[in-house]
């Protein structure tokens, strides 16, 4: 049924694999008493033992002592049990072994079943402590597949897979086999019996990996991400900070003649990327984070967080951005609601209600006048 061949590969397993002997066994034995019973139908309590030192494979009908058998299956007669043992008495546990018939195909193919299962295991627990503590970090990896719009990529030096799914993947980018990509290490997660590592295009995590990679200032603590808003493949603002008076937190991650931006940019595919000077003062953050927009005056609801931002007549639209793009990124980097204006619309504005005011205020002299004419 199974051949010495079979513990020969036991043995090896834990040698290649390091698979212990007794955890493939223990498995082993499970699934062929399964198999068995699945093949016989046979409904009684079965037990299977594997000896790798004598190399012997012994399977066991467990039945119950009895005074008078009604099922056969699971009981034996106190008579024909001290056949085997005079010792046992009513209520034990006899162990009858038995050689199944026709079983020796099924039982291979079932060991071959388990065998690779537990391979299977073996490799996703490697991954997972390969991987556990690589989590939000930045990987290139290779493209290796396409499948229902999930694509698989190869990644680390033990050649692990990883899937980016159809929301981690940017819009504007095609990938092909053999692809090149860095990509952000999103999660790592046990699916089922597989390790699953989830790795992302399109995460603010990516961005800010990158910009880490790129400037040694933002590495050794001097630089500080303070955040990162994101339209994959279209564009990027990310707020930095200088914890050291001296440098300048916005040219070390732009670099000299845009260096280092622009290989973050690269990287990216041509993503634009606003590199803006966070401030503690919310207003004057907001009409940072409008650039490249100039901004002429920023007035705020602290309460609502909503900002009232006006800018020339002619940078309306630079400001707003493609479908309110450059407004809505800058809202989301700051956290605040964001209504831009332009001047001359503002200053209409401001006139209506300064021409509302004086007339509330001249109806509430009138009405003054005429409390006075009342009680006169």
């Amino acid at each position: 049924m199974i051949n010495k061949d079979f513990f020969q590969a036991i043995e090896d397993l834990e040698t290649e694999k390091g698979i212990k002997p007794e955890v493939l066994i223990e498995t082993l034995e499970n699934a062929l008493v399964f198999a068995y019973k699945k093949h016989t139908g046979d409904s009684g309590d079965v037990k299977l033992e594997i000896n790798p030192e004598k190399k012997t494979v012994k399977f066991f009908a467990v039945k119950r002592v009895v005074d008078e058998v009604t099922d056969p299956e699971k009981e034996i007669s106190l008579e024909d049990a001290k056949t085997i043992k005079k010792s046992y008495k009513t209520g034990d546990e006899v162990r009858i072994e038995f050689v199944p018939k026709e079983f020796g195909r099924i039982a291979a193919q079932t060991a071959k079943q388990v065998v690779l299962q537990k391979l299977r295991e073996t490799e996703r627990d490697i991954t997972l402590a390969e991987f556990e503590d690589k989590e939000n970090e930045v990987k290139v990896c290779t493209v290796r597949r396409v499948e229902d719009k999930n694509v698989y990529v190869e990644i680390g030096a033990g050649e692990i897979e990883a899937v980016m799914l159809p929301q981690d993947q940017v819009p504007t980018e095609t990938y092909k086999v053999n692809d090149k990509l860095m990509v952000y290490v999103k999660k790592v997660r046990s699916a089922g019996r597989n390790a699953q590592i989830l790795v992302s295009r399109t995460s603010t995590g990516l961005v800010r990996r990158l910009f880490e990679n790129v400037v040694p200032e933002i590495e050794a603590g001097i630089v500080e991400i303070k955040g990162v808003a994101r339209e994959p493949g279209q564009r990027t603002k990310i707020a930095i900070y200088s914890n050291d008076p001296n440098v300048d937190a916005v040219g070390a991650c732009v670099g000299n003649k845009g260096s280092r931006v622009n290989e973050v940019v690269r990287e990216l595919n041509g993503e634009k990327i606003d590199v803006i000077a966070w401030s503690e003062d919310p207003l004057e953050f907001i009409a940072k984070a409008l650039s490249p927009a100039k901004v002429l005056k920023v007035s705020a609801n602290e309460g609502e967080k909503a900002a009232r931002v006006v800018v020339p007549d002619d940078k309306l639209s630079l400001a707003i951005g493609k479908d309110g793009q450059n407004a809505r990124l800058a809202a989301r980097l700051t956290g605040w609601k964001v209504d831009v204006k332009s001047e001359s619309k503002a200053l209409k504005e401001e006139e209506l209600l300064a021409a509302e005011s004086e007339t509330d205020n001249y109806a509430a002299e009138d009405a003054v006048l005429d409390g006075k004419e009342i009680t006169d």
